[in-house]
């Protein structure tokens, strides 16, 4: 059991990070919009969209 808690704390933030990756290609891709983004990830997707020169695509209503 500890050995599970100490990959979650290890790794958690890595998956977070991974997590927003995916959707911010979802979102270069035209598959998701910005909006749909869940509000917990929306900084780090954000982030990684202006990263990719894509900013254009932050748009916050549908």
């Amino acid at each position: 059991m500890l050995k599970y808690i100490l990959f979650w704390i290890l790794f958690g933030k890595e998956r977070e990070t991974m997590i927003a990756m995916l959707w911010a290609q979802k979102i270069m891709y035209g598959k998701k919009t910005f909006a749909q983004v869940p509000r917990l990830l929306k900084e780090q997707v954000r982030e990684i969209l202006i990263e990719s020169g894509c900013e254009e695509l932050i748009i916050e209503e549908e």
